[in-house]
């Protein structure tokens, strides 16, 4: 793998369960003054409720918005869209865009349109992706991620959690769903769309790759101090966060609240996310063997890994990022952002415990994690 320029057209892959508020949200980002040079891209046009929006038809595939946004369909695949989109924006056959906006439909699982990103040469010439945002319903929430694993993946893989609905859900069921969110997937930031105002910026340049403020984004994008030194999740039942002081009913090794009717066996037991860190450089061939073979023997049970390394071949770290067997090509930073300079990898994965992975990494590189 060879490191890439970082000077790409940010994606952003908004995804989220039927019913939780994609649209909706949708509809309200590219309202926003600072969301008018975006194109949107999204499964079917006649399901999503955007027509006020709408100004002209510039073909079957493409409308403009009043808010200045580009809608389009997709065509026969994501990559055809992606690469059309891009050559009618150098053809100024479109209005030139800055950012690309993907919203999935609500029964999606978000790794193919990662894997898109990831290994179309053409696509990921030209644009990156900057993160996966995920809407979870506040009043419906617990009982989809109890008995569907869609929702549960597309919250596990979710650089930023937006509850939806709080204004009709009850303070405890958002406490609890605050805290279950928080224990699936620990760095991803959680909004609340009826209270923060603005969303486009808390939900968007999420990701590690804007060159202008890199430095400050690898720290937000990764969050490595989300997980402790043996990879379990802090549990933060601060007040900020959850509100009230009831604490005291909640089974905190499993997430469980005596007030809360939900199923005990629900998926997330199987979904894990651990931090392994490394004190020496790391060499580069050794980790992609690593890498290489986790993917082949566990591939579609690693939902996601990204990580700032320290390598014996290069002064400057090096960014990796994959979701499920397939990783984007590395990019390379001009600079730490910050003193620490050890190697840090997140995994997010479903019945694949840390010392698997640390297991394997001793087997095929001869040398213990840490």
């Amino acid at each position: 793998m060879t490191a890439v320029s970082a000077a790409r057209l940010p994606i952003s892959v908004l995804t989220g369960f039927l019913g939780s508020g994609k649209t909706t949200l949708l509809s309200r980002i590219i309202r926003d003054p600072r969301m008018a040079r975006t194109a949107v891209i999204i499964n079917e046009f006649g399901e999503v409720g955007l027509d006020h929006l709408l100004v002209a038809k510039a073909d079957e595939n493409t409308v403009l918005m009043d808010s200045g946004c580009i809608c389009c369909t997709i065509r026969s695949d994501l990559a055809d869209t992606l690469r059309d989109l891009y050559l009618r924006r150098l053809r100024d056959e479109v209005p030139e865009f800055d950012r690309v906006v993907i919203e999935t439909t609500g029964l999606a699982d978000p790794a193919p349109i990662l894997h898109t990103l990831m290994t179309d040469p053409l696509v990921a010439a030209r644009f990156r992706l900057d993160g996966v945002v995920t809407t979870v319903d506040a009043v419906h929430g617990m009982g989809q991620l109890d008995a569907q694993e869609e929702s549960l993946k597309q919250a596990a893989v979710a650089d930023r959690l937006v509850l939806t609905k709080t204004d009709i859900a009850t303070p405890a069921a958002v406490d609890y769903l605050k805290h279950r969110l928080k224990e699936l997937n620990p760095a991803a930031l959680v909004v609340d769309a009826q209270t923060d105002e603005a969303l486009p910026v808390l939900l968007f340049d999420a990701g590690l790759y804007n060159p202008e403020t890199k430095s400050l984004d690898v720290q937000r994008w990764l969050r490595a101090e989300a997980y402790d030194d043996h990879g379990h999740h802090h549990h933060d039942h601060d007040h900020h966060d959850h509100g009230h002081d009831d604490h005291a009913d909640c089974d905190h090794d499993h997430g469980h609240c005596a007030h809360e009717d939900h199923d005990p066996n629900r998926h997330d037991e199987a979904i894990g996310a651990f931090c392994l860190t490394f004190t020496q450089p790391l060499v580069w061939d050794e980790l992609v063997g690593f890498l290489e073979t986790l993917a082949r023997l566990r591939g579609p049970d690693v939902l996601r890994v990204k990580g700032v390394l320290n390598v014996v071949e290069s002064d400057q770290p090096i960014v990796i990022h994959g979701v499920q067997h397939l990783f984007h090509p590395p990019v390379q930073l001009d600079a730490w952002p910050s003193d620490d300079h050890r190697s840090r990898i997140v995994f997010i994965t479903r019945d694949v415990s840390r010392q698997v992975v640390e297991t394997l990494y001793a087997s095929c590189t001869g040398k213990s994690v840490g």
